[in-house]
């Protein structure tokens, strides 16, 4: 008797170059070896974990998770960059789309796409989570306005936050903070 063959949908899931996971109710269901690679872990040391492990803090894991709600029950998608965990500790960024099977229900059970963003996005500087989401925000190009609708902060201590990420990271300009947190010299 003969092994089966892994269906083409198999084979696409298994070997995609960018992560891929399933989640249900935020926990691991199912993940490619390139999600799994990307974090540092084993398919089974993933399956059956709440993703929360993945991120840097708790407080990240649940504001990017009500961001992610809001945009999946306006738009059916979310799409944004973050800053993860790995196992080893290491922080990198990553772009990261997810899309719910029913969009009324989010996180019942949704698709995400991981690409990692290490080899030309360097985590430089240890930063803390409002600063990580703030930048991710920033680089986003949204404006501080824009920013404190999305966190629930007061216009005022994002520009408080804006100006202490340029101190932090030595920047002049905006441009140069976009240039620093890109990791470009």
């Amino acid at each position: 008797m003969t092994a089966a063959l892994p269906t083409p949908a198999d084979l696409a899931f298994e070997l995609a170059p960018v992560g891929l996971l399933v989640t249900r109710d935020r926990v691991i269901e199912r993940c490619n070896r390139a999600f799994a690679g990307m974090f540092g872990y084993s398919r089974q040391q993933l399956v059956g974990q709440t993703t929360e492990m993945l991120y840097p803090s708790h407080a990240e894991y649940e504001d990017i998770g009500a961001r992610g709600v809001r945009s999946m029950l306006a738009e059916g998608i979310h799409r944004d960059e973050r800053i993860m965990v790995h196992r080893n500790g290491e922080l990198f960024w990553c772009a990261v789309s997810g899309q719910p099977v029913d969009p009324a229900q989010p996180y019942a059970c949704a698709i995400w796409v991981f690409e990692d963003l290490r080899p030309r996005r360097p985590v430089g500087m240890a930063l803390t989570p409002r600063e990580r989401e703030i930048s991710a925000q920033i680089l986003a190009g949204r404006t501080s306005k824009q920013i404190a609708r999305d966190l629930a902060l007061s216009p005022r201590t994002v520009e408080t936050y804006r100006l202490r990420l340029m101190r932090k990271l030595e920047a002049r300009t905006v441009g140069e903070l976009i240039s620093r947190l890109l990791g470009l010299p």
